[in-house]
């Protein structure tokens, strides 16, 4: 198992396209759990997601419970990324097959999603700042991780070439 990002029903098919070639560029596994705000065949995605979307690896779930059963099943650990988080992404301890799960750009994740994380961090930002963009987040949370676990590396046993 790699590690993967999940995004909890997205709105925007920009971010979703955007996340989808960053996937397939650093082999990570991008899970969307639907439904979804936008049509996932859609010509936004596409554009988004340019000519990466055919090496990207998608996986869709069709709701929370079908996602939960499968990453439970599977033993790897959900991280949320959440304003309401204390722990910074930088102070925590990544796993190469965590699962980084990241809410709906208008509303985030319910609460019974947070709690059901095994872990929340946030990403620190400045006084008076709400959030970050969804990808630039996804992208900042899975390059930590990657960076931590050695996974770009490619002299070492983690790394992916």
């Amino acid at each position: 198992m790699t590690l993967s990002i999940a995004l909890y029903q997205p709105d925007i098919a920009g971010n979703t396209g955007t996340l989808l070639r960053l996937g397939a560029c650093l082999s990570i596994d991008i899970e969307i759990i639907e439904p979804a705000g936008f049509d996932l065949s859609g010509r936004a995605l596409k554009r988004a997601g340019m000519d990466y979307l055919e090496t990207a690896r998608l996986v869709r779930h069709l709701d929370l419970a079908t996602f939960e059963a499968t990453r439970r099943s599977s033993g790897r650990r959900l991280v949320l990324f959440t304003t309401k988080a204390r722990t910074s992404y930088l102070d925590f301890a990544f796993r190469p097959d965590d699962v980084l799960l990241f809410g709906r750009e208008s509303a985030g994740v319910p609460d019974h999603v947070h709690e059901s994380a095994d872990a929340r961090v946030t990403i620190p930002m400045a006084p008076g700042a709400r959030s970050l963009n969804l990808a630039l987040s996804a992208a900042m949370a899975a390059g930590e991780a990657l960076r931590q676990t050695d996974a770009l590396n490619p002299r070492s046993a983690g790394g992916a070439w």
